[in-house]
């Protein structure tokens, strides 16, 4: 059996031998951010809050002025003052619609860009393989005549069919790979929408603030609170706003207020004790605490996946980021895993012989031999995936 460092080289945290139980089956599929309850628990009571049975009872926010009526103030200003610390985005000069979660806001944000009087057909929505796996299914979930998925964006921009609406989703840095990606079809009519849900300083450095007209973020892969289920938009044009918003009314009639205070109590805490506190304690600071954290973990599986030689991972530049002031590489939220052997379907072999389950390379719009795996479970799981990752032969016997 392996066993890890006691104490990791840049003393983030401390490893652990593997789980006792190496028969269960273990999950890498989803990307749970569960890899941060650490820190929050070490927080204790500092972003406790109690919400008494008469408070946040109207669907209507405090703010009777702002465009989206169901923002709750006190989360539109944590999200600006947190982008203006972090450096990923800008957002003045632009509307924050609320969603429950970013999903709802991608739905959303198709609906508003593809609604028009004058349209008949369905607008083509398209991203660049290896897109998100989501999106084809959230895409055609609700088989809107508004729009269609049409697949990987540079096969579509190569098409010569003249048709020159579409909607091209830019994920960056891109889930499942960890690359920084531009839009790519050429045509003009085109619009964009920009998802920017691991655009954060612990996955990413940060060379410059966003400025797109639609961009994606999510309270989940922020700060890892994925159940409270918060999402935002940053958008430029009034009118797509609105129509964003009228989307979530007619939906779900806004958003629970309990999350936004909760989301808004979270984020002012890290935007309190961001930048101007960066190096003073990286067991205090959210960002440098998480950012070392998978650090580690992408050392620990470069380290297995050299020396088994059965698999590859992605090479990420070194680059400047503005927040830490420090060059530094990628760590993304999923390692981007192709099988060197040929013709052999990676997530099967995972799951059927190493029990565990992780998300092929077919479903990102790749070949077989990719599979996509969490870098954000528990130290237990994590462990027990580099140990099974460890023990895979030549030949997948």
């Amino acid at each position: 059996m392996v066993v890890f460092n006691e104490k990791a080289s840049n003393g983030c945290t401390k490893s652990s031998s593997p789980s006792t139980n190496i028969s269960k089956t273990i999950n890498l599929d989803q990307g749970d951010p569960t890899v941060f309850e650490p820190y929050w628990r070490k927080t204790g009571d500092k972003c406790t809050m109690v919400i008494s049975a008469s408070d946040s009872m109207s669907s209507f926010s405090d703010d009777a002025g702002n465009l989206c009526w169901f923002l709750e103030p006190k989360l539109g200003d944590s999200i600006r003052n947190l982008h203006r610390e972090i450096g990923n985005a800008k957002s003045n000069g632009r509307h924050i619609v609320v969603g429950t979660g970013s999903t709802q806001l991608y739905q959303a944000a198709l609906y508003a860009l593809s609604s028009s009087p004058d349209r008949t057909h369905p607008i083509n929505v398209v991203s660049a393989a290896p897109y998100y796996s989501q999106y084809p299914e959230e895409t055609e979930y609700l088989r809107s005549g508004l729009y269609k998925w049409a697949g990987d964006a540079y096969t579509f921009d190569k098409e010569e069919d003249g048709n020159s609406n579409y909607i091209e989703v830019v994920n960056s840095p891109s889930n499942p790979d960890g690359s920084i990606k531009e839009a790519v079809v050429k045509r003009t009519g085109g619009k964009l929408i920009h998802d920017l849900a691991y655009y954060w300083p612990q996955y990413t450095p940060i060379t410059r603030p966003a400025d797109h007209d639609i961009m994606l973020f999510t309270f989940s892969k922020c700060t890892g609170h994925a159940g409270s289920r918060i999402g935002w938009a940053l958008v430029k044009d009034t009118k797509v706003a609105k129509k964003m918003i009228k989307f979530i009314e007619l939906n779900s009639i806004g958003v629970s207020k309990e999350s936004q205070l909760r989301a808004a109590m979270i984020l002012g805490t890290l935007s309190d004790n961001s930048y101007r506190k960066f190096n003073s304690n990286k067991q205090d600071n959210f960002f440098e605490y998480s950012q070392c954290l998978l650090s580690e973990r992408w050392t620990k599986l470069r380290e297995v996946v050299n020396r088994n030689q059965l698999f590859s991972l992605p090479d990420y530049p070194l680059e400047y980021c503005n927040f830490t002031r420090k060059l530094t590489q990628s760590h993304p939220a999923f390692a981007w895993l192709q099988c060197k052997e040929e013709d052999v379907d990676c997530e099967k072999l995972m799951i059927k012989a190493h029990k565990m389950v992780v998300r092929g390379g077919v479903r990102f719009g790749a070949e077989k031999k990719y599979v996509r795996v969490s870098m954000l479970s528990s130290e237990g799981v994590f462990n027990l995936f580099l140990q099974r990752l460890s023990e895979i032969k030549g030949n997948f016997n």
